[in-house]
């Protein structure tokens, strides 16, 4: 009797962990996939930044190549030259401002439950050396401006919701985003989806960070 609840603990044992298991496997051959794997090198003449903390990316656009309908209702000021968009769950977000503060119910609630997300915008007035240049085309520069535009939640009136006072410094704020973050959405798969959607070099599909950095570098 002894060992058949032994072998039954064990066989759901395995069971949980073919689930991480296979979630991995089949992200890492997703990411290897290339998606939109050609350049038009010959009207790349517009520029975008990608950039990595470690695990989350983020599309920086100097804010001369900032379209109007992306630009109007945000926070910013004309020294201002470089706007970071990022997206991801609002709790998390809040919550979570540095790895250190990481906590297993705010990583539980964001990859399991139906949660409301956010865009975060970032401002520098220089740019930073870590970051991955990217040339594009003016057509793919204006499809990107408009997926992150439509990322944002609007008001009824039509204008992007910011949460006053929310953001971790004095360059940066919050935006009520469109979606919710999960397991098969994710910060990268939403950068990714970006480039894909926008004809540039993406991965199929990717929740990490390193499938789309490494197709630049």
């Amino acid at each position: 009797m002894k060992v058949r609840i032994l072998k039954t603990i064990l066989k759901w044992i395995l069971y949980f962990l073919l689930i991480p298991l296979g979630y991995l496997t089949i992200s890492l051959i997703l990411t290897f996939i290339p998606a939109n794997n050609f350049e038009n090198e010959t009207d790349n003449n517009k520029i975008v930044y990608l950039s990595s903390n470690g695990v989350h990316l983020n599309i920086i656009i100097p804010q001369s190549n900032i379209e109007t309908v992306l630009k109007n209702g945000l926070e910013l000021a004309e020294e201002e030259k470089y706007l970071s968009f990022g997206w991801g769950d609002e709790n998390f977000y809040l919550n979570t401002p540095t790895w250190s503060d990481l906590t297993f119910g705010n990583a539980f609630s964001a990859l399991f439950l139906n949660s409301s997300s956010l865009i975060h915008l970032t401002r520098y007035r220089y740019k930073r050396e870590s970051w991955i240049k990217i040339s594009l085309s003016e057509k793919e520069l204006e499809k990107l401006n408009n997926y992150i535009s439509e990322s944002f939640k609007r008001d009824f009136k039509g204008n992007k919701i910011i949460l006053p006072n929310s953001g971790y410094s004095t360059n940066d704020n919050f935006y009520k985003g469109i979606g919710s973050y999960s397991f098969f959405k994710t910060c990268n798969t939403w950068v990714n989806s970006g480039f894909k959607e926008s004809g540039l070099k993406a991965c199929l599909w990717t929740p990490f960070d390193f499938g789309l950095i490494d197709k630049y570098q």
